[in-house]
């Protein structure tokens, strides 16, 4: 099973532990990540200050990126696993922004149309692991981190991400899923933990049908 290449996604809200999970499976299975680039998105900053004017051009860069990795790791030789995916930019973080009032109508329409566009060229990832905490552990777990522009997150926002998350993950039809309730889960510190998820991933992938949930 583990012998082919795949291809894997780990999907989750801000403070989920999909980074972690990703380093993890990528030196255990020896699969090549492929992590975020929130750092080099040159309209952070200018995003920040003024939400509504710079929220497209934001998730543009994040969709192009995003759609590059997917590319490579769809045509390289060898297996990989992505820290965040190209569907969550849309379903996920740009929706959000519109439905809060940060993004205009025209420009939400206009990167969801963009957005499909590119999607329809991309073979979907083998398995989705949709790591998913509550707003109360997300909150423990950024404040750990100490990370200066996400202290200020409030719970309505993380609160919103995860409805958005768990509506994508409802209604997700191209590949399989699993669901990991992880907030009793250390898988840094604690192997079994970690052991866990590994054995329900093996099943995922083993398994004919497209839906896995634990």
């Amino acid at each position: 099973m583990l012998n082919s290449k795949r291809f894997i996604v780990i999907a989750g809200n801000i403070g989920s532990g999909k980074t972690t999970l990703t380093q993890l499976l990528a030196e255990r299975y020896r699969w090549e990540p492929h992590y975020e680039v929130v750092a080099e998105n040159p309209y952070l900053a200018d995003f920040y200050e003024n939400m509504p004017r710079w929220s497209l051009q934001l998730q543009v860069f994040f969709l192009s990126k995003r759609f590059q990795a997917h590319q490579k790791i769809v045509y390289g030789p060898s297996s990989a696993i992505q820290d965040r995916s190209i569907y969550e930019d849309a379903h996920i973080f740009a929706r959000a922004l519109y439905e809060s009032g940060k993004m205009e109508k025209r420009d939400y329409e206009n990167y969801y149309e963009l957005y499909s566009t590119m999607t329809q060229l991309l073979p979907p990832p083998d398995l989705v692991v949709y790591m998913r905490r509550s707003v109360p552990c997300l909150q423990q777990r950024i404040a750990q981190r100490g990370r200066d522009y996400e202290k200020n997150i409030p719970d309505s926002y993380l609160d919103h991400l995860n409805v958005c998350y768990d509506e994508w993950i409802e209604k997700y039809q191209i590949g399989k899923v699993l669901t990991v309730q992880a907030d009793t889960l250390d898988l840094k510190n604690r192997k079994e933990d970690f052991d866990y998820v590994c054995s329900r991933l093996e099943q995922s992938l083993e398994q004919p049908e497209l839906f896995s949930v634990c």
